[in-house]
């Protein structure tokens, strides 16, 4: 296997560095043809302002900061002319940022009066869309590879085998927002065997391993998790543990180990819990009843763990469920002491009030197999053995149409006798060193999943096309590029049949497969992988809220504050909703425990479902849990963290870092004259420093009007026993006072709100950063959506309609250079 590993790395090196050198040359397509131009809602501005009064606003309000010796956001206009925008574009668009939302000159510098800032802003925008009309630019992406996400979903795709691509490859760099922009993915010959063993280990988890020797896997189970509910998978009437799907790799012997929580002290958590038994099921069947041992000791030589006897498993995935069997009398000792659901979040008894006296399972361990008998039929064998010899003499060419297949759904493209001579030379070496016919298969497929083509999103153009050129994809890489868009996997059956039959060029066949793909449940890639990571759900993650202050916050909450966000974006995609709604929208969906956490009435039962809300505060994006709490800190709610996180995923706008020197708002003291001071008097005192008033008064006020929700999201009137007071004033003088006051703000710069959704659309959809000569078709793209009330639908069609999306930009090679 070493061999075979080396031998691939030694081959498709050189292949993998050409590829990210130069554009891969292929066969002849057809040159895309220049979108129209898109009219602009103002023809003219020479009626407006003359090129000498345009020039000389930005001198008299611009310049002040904005010069060669200060340079403000590092950003000179000393010699920037208003009157030729397009010569400095990328200057421009920044200005055209800025004055869109409001934010320049900033609060306190002189502003001129009237209508002159909107009239120099759409000067300014209509000059860069002429130019960009007149010589479009689709811009430059190199090749992309599967990131950890694409990855596990093309491998579901292809094998109906779900795995942890986190075995196997590292962590994905995320640039603006993203995790699969492609000039950071770097490539590495560590990240290439990486590559390399996932095809092993994979191909091996999928058609079995009769000599699979013995390995632990281990499940773990978040502290913070409540453990008193029925967790999703598990056989009813049971409560707490895990339900986890794992693939065993062959017929034979396994034990199973589960290992409990217990105090820092030592002692088992758990001890004072009688009759409870935790039980280890396989597909909803019970193989192991143990009796939990109420005098198990973290200093005993297992420690807090239990151990089965050995259990008969078939290979392939099953669903494993190791959960709790309260006693028939039900005497528990957690309901006395606590009539809400506590979680391990504290390991003191002492000093966290409503501890959990039910023991808690920490660890799943499965080890195995031992005696080893064979391996069984499964669902993922079924699907990658579509047809069985019936003699040696048919098993080549069964082994043949199986290769061809699997290669064809990997590679994302029709497959070429040369393609099948490769897989199928080594089909043959295995067969001729006596392997049998599973062998010979599996050699091939361990061959398909480390190519190149499997691993790579190659987009080649046609052989005359010259260095800088632009050129129009091919229908197939357009196929790839609107499955990993809308998906986040390969395109399906459907779509590669009609892009390799050259129909994906017809407008209205494209856009028709466009609409059934947004409707398809895998579109849910739109809410869990772009939304997700533009509204940076993950650093939910990192924000774990102090145990005393909210002691009902758990694992629990926090996943279902995460799926409220999710299917609330799945919605929009799925009804084909306004994209407004992501501010002013008057539902939600929710299940029990986010109801009580809203205080929403009529709620019962783990499943979501939509709302609608009475509360005003509570409508859109800025009144969800989720948002609230990954902006906060772990004792106390940040203005400063909610205000920057609007600025910058909502209106792009993101302040400088703070000065080198300047001292952190935790150093602010927390109490004067022995009373704790609230949010807002700790930040009025740090923002005496005038280094740092410039840029929070910004921020602070954003923030300010959201102080009414807590560290999780809660809706609150006190903050440190002191009277919230969100009041404050927004950089262009707007007051406001609560949550919806600063929505309805936010949506006086509608043009900025939708500007910043498409360019973060558009970036997830190209692979690669936004540059200034993208925002002429980011501009045209909010103004047709206009026509369509703003819906969703319209924002996703222009991108994939637009010629960033179905053009490149050839590279230039460096002899092209010289």
């Amino acid at each position: 296997m070493k061999m075979l590993a080396s031998a691939a790395l030694t081959l498709l090196l050189p292949l993998i560095l050409e590829g990210q050198r130069s554009e891969v040359r292929a066969h002849s397509y057809p040159a895309y043809p220049h979108s129209p131009r898109t009219s602009h809602p103002v023809s003219r501005t020479s009626h407006l302002v003359s090129r000498t009064s345009l020039n000389e606003v930005v001198k008299t309000y611009c310049t002040r900061c904005h010069n060669d010796e200060q340079r403000r956001g590092n950003l000179s206009l000393a010699t920037f002319d208003a009157a030729a925008a397009a010569k400095t574009g990328d200057v421009a668009e920044k200005m055209v940022a800025k004055l869109r939302s409001g934010m320049m000159p900033p609060p306190g510098q002189r502003r001129p009066k009237g209508d002159t800032l909107d009239a120099l802003t759409t000067s300014l925008e209509q000059q860069l869309d002429s130019a960009f009309a007149a010589n479009p630019n689709p811009g430059h992406r190199t090749f992309q590879r599967l990131n950890r996400a694409e990855y596990a979903r093309a491998i579901k795709d292809l094998l109906g085998l779900d795995v942890d691509p986190g075995a196997y490859l590292p962590l994905d760099t995320q640039s603006e927002n993203f995790d699969n922009i492609a000039d950071v993915q770097a490539l590495s010959p560590t990240l290439l065997d990486a590559y390399l063993r996932a095809a092993s280990e994979i191909t091996w988890l999928a058609i079995g391993n009769p000599r699979a020797t013995p390995t632990a896997a281990t499940y773990s189970i978040p502290r913070t998790a409540s453990q008193t509910e029925q967790v999703e998978g598990a056989p009813f009437g049971t409560r707490g543990g895990l339900s986890v799907v794992h693939t065993f790799p062959a017929d034979g012997s396994y034990t199973f180990r589960v290992v409990f929580f217990h105090e820092t002290t030592g002692a088992f958590a758990g001890g004072n819990a009688r009759g409870e038994k935790i039980e280890i099921s396989i597909d909803g069947e019970r193989v192991a009843l143990l009796d939990i041992d109420r005098f198990m000791h973290a200093g005993d030589p297992n420690g807090a763990s239990m151990i089965t006897e050995t259990v008969h498993v078939t290979s392939g995935p099953h669903r494993v469920s190791a959960v709790f069997v309260p006693p028939t009398f039900q005497a528990v000792a957690q309901d006395l002491i606590s009539p809400l659901k506590w979680s391990l979040n504290s390991t003191s008894t002492a000093t966290a009030y409503g501890f959990s006296l039910l023991p808690h399972l920490r660890d799943l361990v499965i080890n195995g197999p031992d005696s080893t008998t064979g391996i069984s039929d499964s669902p993922v064998r079924q699907r990658i053995f579509t047809c069985r010899p019936k003699g040696a003499t048919e098993a080549r060419s069964c082994a043949q149409s199986i290769v061809s297949r699997l290669a064809t759904a990997a590679y994302r493209r029709p497959v070429g006798d040369k393609d099948i001579k490769g897989l199928m030379t080594l089909y043959d070496g295995a067969a001729k060193s006596g392997a049998a016919f599973e062998d010979g298969v599996r050699t091939a497929l361990q061959a398909i999943l480390a190519s190149p083509d499997f691993v790579f999103r190659f987009e080649p153009a046609r052989e005359s096309v010259k260095g800088g050129e632009a050129y129009r994809i091919s229908d197939v890489g357009l196929a790839s590029r609107l499955a990993f868009f809308l998906w986040s996997a390969p395109p399906d059956h459907e779509l590669l049949s009609l892009a390799s039959a050259g129909k994906l060029s017809d407008k209205v066949v494209f856009e028709r497969q466009v609409r059934r793909m947004m409707v398809d449940p895998k579109a849910e890639a739109l809410a869990t992988r772009f939304a997700a990571q533009w509204l940076r759900l993950q650093d939910l993650d990192k924000v774990q809220p102090d145990v005393r202050q909210y002691p009902d916050f758990d694992e629990q909450l926090r996943a279902a504050m995460r799926r409220e966000t999710e299917l609330f974006i799945q919605n929009l995609v799925r009804e084909n909703r306004s994209v407004l709604e992501l501010w002013n929208a008057d539902y939600t969906f929710i299940n029990e425990r986010l109801a009580l956490h809203y205080g929403i009435p009529n709620v019962s039962g783990p499943e979501f479902r939509r709302v609608s809300h009475a509360d005003p505060q509570r409508r859109g994006l800025l009144g969800q849990a989720s948002l609230l709490t990954l902006t906060s800190h772990a004792t106390r709610t940040s203005a400063v963290d909610r205000g920057k996180w609007v600025m910058e995923v909502f209106l792009h706008s993101p302040p400088p870092p703070p000065p080198p020197g300047v001292p952190d708002l935790e150093a602010t003291p927390s109490q004067s004259s022995g009373k704790a001071l609230t949010v807002r008097e700790r930040m009025e005192q740090h923002r005496k420093n005038p280094t740092c008033n410039s840029c929070h008064r910004m921020m602070d006020p954003i923030g300010l009007a959201l102080e009414n929700f807590d560290v999780t999201g809660r809706w609150r009137v006190r903050d440190n026993g002191q009277p919230v007071d969100p009041r404050s004033e927004l950089w262009d003088g707007t007051p406001v006072a609560s949550p919806a006051d600063l929505r309805a703000a936010l949506l006086k710069r509608r043009e900025s709100l939708l500007r910043t959704f498409t360019r973060n659309l558009m970036a997830f959809a190209l692979g690669r950063r936004v540059e200034y000569f993208d925002m002429p078709t980011i501009r045209g793209i909010v103004r047709n959506a206009a026509a369509d009330n703003d819906r969703i639908g319209a924002y996703i069609m222009g991108v994939v309609n637009s010629p960033a999306f179905r053009m490149t930009r050839a590279e230039v090679a460096e002899d092209e250079k010289e």
